[in-house]
Parts: structure tokens; C-alpha cells; sequence
């Protein structure tokens, strides 16, 4: 691993907690990756898929560091959008982190203003091309891993999906001899543009998902889709991993990274969604 610059200076304001960041941003299999935790003897290795606004969203590195804290793990942060995430002018425009507050007026200017220059970034990052950034550098991390130790996975929103791609029996790969699975356990937290049953059925590791009731962009119906999904296919194969689904409400999009911490029932849920993944890895990893 190289020599990384220090975080520590970067002032951190806004929609979760205010601090500085702890860790360190390094280059690690061909991405920039914020790393922070363990780098001696982590009992596991957890890596993140954020959401759209990627490093450039000081929340995420706040949650690295929440999943670091307790001194067990090597928390992974990797900039999986390459220098191009999503900006945060136009995060606060789709995703305001006080939506009541927040005119109708000023709310739809936001939207009308930043949808062509988001719906320019969705072009650049297109599926196919998401997948295998992603894959290849998971690729590379299991390899690179010692057997014993496992890896987990957790993603928000975009990364959702391709954090629960992970883990498909498509993604296993081959090591000395063996097929083993790029990661040993999934979060999936609001996951986005996920395509049922094409990208869970196949899933070879146990996975926790947590929904939104009230979500605006990822439907609370998709829940029920994954869980029929998964119903049949555990008919089907003699063997499953286990499945969980929390439900978060009202559960705003981007509730795991960017509710508003003044409100009750977002602080609730960001702490909640922090303690489900927390949880999920404590028991798998």
C-alpha cells in the first residue's frame, strides 16, 4: 500500500456529523481508495460502495470511520467513479438534507437545473462500466487478502447494486483451485436501479437489506420483489445463504448517509442503519 496524504485538515459540516475525517487516501489496485482502521491485523476487511456523491461527500468517510472505530477492521473506501462522482451542488438540489424546509418552488428550480448535467454523469457511468470497475477491483482485493480473513461489502443507493453484485455466483472467481466468492457477507442500504432477479438471485453470500418506507427513488415494492425472488430460488437450490430485510420510515432516500441529524426520526435511522451493518458483519465476518 503507498504512502497516503492525511484527511485530518478537511472540515467536515453538514448532513451527519461534523469532525474531520481519520483516515488516509491511498492508491490500492488501480483506484484512490480512503482507507482507515486495522492495517496490521484487522480481524476483516470492509469495503464501501457510496453513493453517487462518492469521496467528494465528506458523510462517507464519517461511516468508514463509524465502521472503524471499534479497532477490528481495515474499512475500504474506494472511489469507484474514478474522480467523477456526482457534485454536491447537485446533491443538494435532488437530495436537500432538510426537504421541509425547502420551497416547492426552489425544490423543482433545483431539479429542472441539475437533471440535465446528472443525466450527463448517468451516461458516463453506465452499467457495464460500473460493474467492472467495481468487479475488478474486488478482484484484485480478494486476491490480494489473506485466506483466512474475510471481506465484507456494504453500499448506499448506487453502490447498492453493485455491492449485492458482489456477491453472485457470476462474480465467484477461482483460487487454488477453489471457487470462492469475491466478498463473505452484503449491506445493501436504499439500493438503487437494482434489476430483480437478475441481480439477486444468484447471490451466494448472506446478505442484509434495508428499504426506505417512503423512498422517492428506490420503490418500498421492490422489497417485496427480492423477497419473492429469493423465496423461489430457495425452493429451487439446496443451498441459500441467509437473507434480512429492515425497513426504515419514513426512511428518505439516502437515509443511511445523509438524513438530517436534527430530525428524530432520520437520526434514528442513520444511527440504526450504522448498527445494522455493524451487526450483519459482527456476525459473518
Amino acid at each position: 500500500m503507498a504512502t497516503g496524504t492525511s484527511c485530518s485538515t478537511e472540515c467536515i459540516k453538514g448532513s451527519i456529523h461534523a469532525g474531520n475525517p481519520k483516515g488516509t487516501i491511498e492508491q490500492l489496485h488501480g483506484l484512490s481508495v480512503y482507507m482507515v482502521g486495522n492495517r496490521t491485523t484487522p480481524r476483516a476487511v470492509i469495503c464501501m460502495y457510496s453513493d453517487i456523491f462518492g469521496l467528494g461527500l465528506p458523510n462517507n468517510k464519517i461511516i468508514a470511520d463509524a465502521y472503524a472505530e471499534s479497532g477490528e477492521y481495515l474499512v475500504l473506501l474506494p472511489d469507484f467513479f474514478k474522480g467523477d462522482p456526482v457534485g454536491l451542488k447537485i446533491a443538494d438540489a435532488l437530495l436537500p438534507v432538510d426537504a421541509a424546509a425547502q420551497s416547492a418552488f426552489a425544490k423543482y428550480t433545483g431539479i429542472l437545473t441539475n437533471i440535465p448535467s446528472f443525466l450527463m454523469w448517468q451516461r458516463r457511468h453506465g452499467k457495464a462500466e460500473s460493474d467492472k470497475i467495481c468487479l475488478d477491483f474486488m478482484r484484485e482485493l480478494r486476491r490480494a487478502t489473506p485466506s483466512e480473513r474475510k471481506i465484507g461489502m456494504v453500499g448506499f443507493c448506487w453502490g447498492g447494486k453493485y455491492a449485492v453484485r458482489t456477491g453472485l455466483e457470476s462474480s465467484m472467481i477461482e483460487m487454488e483451485g477453489v471457487k470462492r466468492p469475491l466478498v463473505d457477507a452484503i449491506v445493501a442500504l436504499h439500493p438503487s436501479h437494482l434489476v430483480v432477479p437478475d441481480d439477486v438471485e444468484d447471490l451466494m453470500v448472506p446478505t442484509s437489506f434495508g428499504w426506505g418506507v417512503e423512498d422517492f427513488a428506490v420503490s418500498y415494492e421492490t422489497k417485496s420483489k427480492v423477497e419473492a425472488c429469493h423465496a423461489k430460488a430457495q425452493k429451487e437450490r439446496k443451498e441459500f445463504p441467509e437473507i434480512e430485510h429492515k425497513s426504515y420510515k419514513p426512511g428518505r432516500h439516502g437515509f443511511a448517509v445523509r438524513g438530517n441529524p436534527d430530525d428524530p426520526q432520520e437520526r434514528k435511522a442513520l444511527e440504526d442503519s450504522e448498527k445494522q451493518v455493524l451487526a450483519w458483519f459482527e456476525r459473518w465476518l
